[in-house]
């Protein structure tokens, strides 16, 4: 049997842009050296290409270790911080290592129920997390929607918005982190490059935030992180030719979801809408019989047991195999 097919890990399924990984190749002779504490060349280039201010940018491990130097950093006299039922799953771990206590709130379907949320802020909340688009189900949350949320929140509390997966989106009606963070020095914005970027195992990620959260999470920080192959990576990927042909690549994957989509949907499957680069599907109590049986095929999906199914939008050749092991998988698909 051939090597199973991993679309659990919402990978993207393109290597590193060329002239990123000519870079990495070349720096490999330098792995002697220390990088850069302060990551000033990445920093600067985040917020030149953000027009932010570079005190505003803090780099780090990823947008997950990010979330919890933000949150780490933030009043501890607060023990709660609030997050969407059915939301990334790290959350929950993230808010206890920084020394709080998760509160989940639950979904409006796919969706997180931002009016819940809102109505579940008490004078013990440090933080909101919002996940857009939301993993694992792909949902998003829209422009008005979300500034009458932030609207709501008081001043004092952090509304942190993870845009892992931001650059997947097609939809306009989804509103830019960055925007919405100007004007607001309660709101921060999470990125990454392990995503779209295809930079995973270099581990390196961004939060955009007014003075008073950025310097509270530096605080929280790690030393000498991100690497030095890591901030020259993301360096490279936001000039300007790396940025045109990584459009291409986001096109190409928009045009694959959809196809994988209506394929699914074609042999009886519920799928969700998507603006990330993976699928819900919201199978329930079959959720985990459905993995098991794909996986016995040779394709690894994630299960969320009793939710749904979440499936990576792999390239032609993987997403063709994860469909012939459809076929031979039976399912009771939930509305």
């Amino acid at each position: 049997m051939s090597d199973p097919v991993d679309l659990s890990m919402n990978e993207t399924p393109y290597p590193p842009l060329p002239s990123v990984r000519r870079l990495v190749e070349q720096g490999a002779g330098q792995l002697n050296r220390y990088p850069d504490h302060a990551s000033k060349a990445l920093v600067g280039t985040i917020a030149t290409h953000l027009d932010v201010p570079p005190e505003h940018v803090l780099v780090g491990p990823g947008s997950a270790g990010l979330c919890q130097h933000v949150l780490a950093g933030l009043d501890r006299t607060r023990g709660e911080v609030l997050h969407a039922a059915l939301s990334f799953e790290a959350y929950p771990l993230l808010i206890a290592n920084a020394g709080a206590r998760p509160v989940p709130v639950p979904m409006d379907g796919f969706r997180h129920d931002l009016a819940a949320i809102a109505d579940a802020v008490t004078a013990d909340t440090r933080a909101v997390l919002l996940c857009n688009p939301n993993n694992p189900t792909g949902a998003v949350l829209h422009r008005a929607e979300v500034e009458t949320f932030l609207d709501r929140i008081p001043p004092d509390v952090v509304v942190v918005i993870d845009e892992a997966y931001r650059e997947f989106v097609t939809d306009p009606d989804v509103p830019d982190g960055i925007d919405l963070y100007r004007g607001r020095d309660n709101v921060c914005v999470l990125r990454t490059f392990s995503k779209a970027y295809g930079l995973a195992t270099l581990r390196v990620g961004y939060a955009v935030a007014g003075a008073r959260v950025g310097a509270a999470s530096r605080m929280a920080g790690m030393v000498f992180f991100p690497g030095g192959l890591g901030q020259a990576a993301a360096v490279a990927s936001l000039a300007a030719d790396a940025t045109a042909e990584l459009a291409t690549r986001l096109a190409d994957l928009a045009a694959e979801r959809r196809w994988l989509a209506q394929a699914l949907t074609g042999y009886g499957l519920p799928v969700a809408p998507s603006e990330a680069n993976f699928l819900w599907l919201p199978l329930g109590d079959a959720a985990t019989g459905f993995a098991q049986r794909l996986g016995e095929a040779g394709v690894l999906v994630r299960p969320y047991p009793g939710h749904g199914v979440r499936i990576t939008v792999g390239d032609r050749p993987a997403n063709e195999r994860l469909l012939a092991a459809v076929r031979e998988t039976t399912v009771s698909p939930v509305p």
